[in-house]
């Protein structure tokens, strides 16, 4: 079986791409379920798909990361990890998916955890607000401020990978779109617009129709308003999500074991150590073996890898295999992983 995709909320479930997409499981909220019966459901889930990858929004409440880091350490596990994100309720529910996607794929836990990072640099995450009054996620200056108390102001604000706000009217500033191409999933609020599809669908290079699907319950919270429109433009198709992963050159983390990408393991979150450190001797990259044709199945999609057999002989290989037009980042802003 692949590596169970975990999540603290039913909101972060999004409709999988194709049949092959590995489910995720919605652990309950500490207040409805008591502790014992969350061991009991992490022993399963470790007892079937042998590690765990949790992933967790930065705005739930501390009680809901409090109960995964519990039963980890009641557990003594080393194999559950809690991927804690900052990203807004939509796009946390389509990172979540890319997981879900990889997961079917053969790279080992440590890689599908720590690639979490990288793949919320790929995405472009907004909404179109009714008023920023109470938006504090987002830079917003004095002026974006008072203007937003005005009737009918509308603002379009891209929350990431670079904070950007512009009022909706004559003559606005482009909000900085992907270099590469996209899909776009919208979730209506309270507000009536249509400017993401008039917009961003022409001036982002958005590929296909675009998608919708319901609000998250968490996203007039994270916004400050229900009157909003939340969109994201991600990365659809798994070859190249695949593709994307395995560019990265592979590590392996000097305190647990494990295989990561990046400077930040994902189960432990014990950071990379320097390559002056005393001691420290950097895995070399092997070339990855990632699919030549746009639609190849990666290798594993097909056929799960028993969770025994997850040593980390996982393909890697040299920076560079990235969306066309994209630049390749230093895994991005967006996600972190708690010990």
């Amino acid at each position: 079986m692949p590596t169970a995709i975990a999540v603290t909320s039913a909101d972060l479930v999004l409709p999988p791409t194709d049949g092959r997409t590995p489910h995720a499981t919605v652990l309950p909220p500490p207040g409805t379920q008591p502790l014992d019966a969350s061991l009991a459901d992490a022993r399963h889930l470790l007892d079937h798909h042998g590690h765990v990858i949790v992933v967790c929004p930065t705005s739930a409440p501390p009680a809901v990361a409090h109960r995964v880091l519990a039963v980890r350490a009641l557990l003594e596990s080393d194999r559950i990890a809690l991927v804690r994100t900052d990203l807004p309720p939509l796009a946390a529910a389509v990172l979540v998916r890319q997981l879900r996607q990889l997961a079917g794929c053969d790279f080992s836990p440590g890689v599908l955890a720590s690639a979490a990072r990288l793949l919320a640099h790929y995405l472009y995450a907004g909404a179109v607000l009714g008023s920023v009054s109470r938006l504090d996620r987002v830079p917003v200056g004095l002026g974006s401020h008072l203007t937003g108390l005005l009737p009918g102001a509308h603002f379009a604000v891209l929350a990431g990978p670079t904070p950007q706000m512009v009022r909706i009217g004559s003559h606005e500033t482009p909000l900085t779109g992907p270099e590469f191409p996209t899909q776009l999933l919208l979730a209506r609020g309270r507000l009536q617009t249509d400017w993401p599809a008039t917009t961003l669908v022409p001036g982002w290079r958005i590929q296909g129709p675009v998608q919708e699907t319901a609000l998250p319950a968490a996203s007039p919270g994270w916004w400050g308003t229900g009157k909003l429109v939340e969109f994201v433009a991600h990365l659809p198709d798994l070859p190249v999500l695949y593709r994307l992963v395995a560019s990265v050159r592979r590590e392996t983390c000097h305190w647990c074991g494990l295989e990561l990408i990046g400077d930040r393991c994902g189960f432990c979150a014990a950071p990379l150590p320097a390559p002056s450190a005393p001691g420290h001797h950097r895995t070399p990259a092997t070339p990855a073996s990632v699919p030549r044709q746009a639609g190849a199945v990666p290798p594993g999609h097909a056929g799960a890898v028993p969770p025994g057999n997850r040593t980390g002989a996982v393909p890697g290989g040299p920076a560079g295999a990235v969306p066309p037009g994209a630049s390749p980042p230093a895994l991005g802003p967006g996600t972190s992983a708690l010990p």
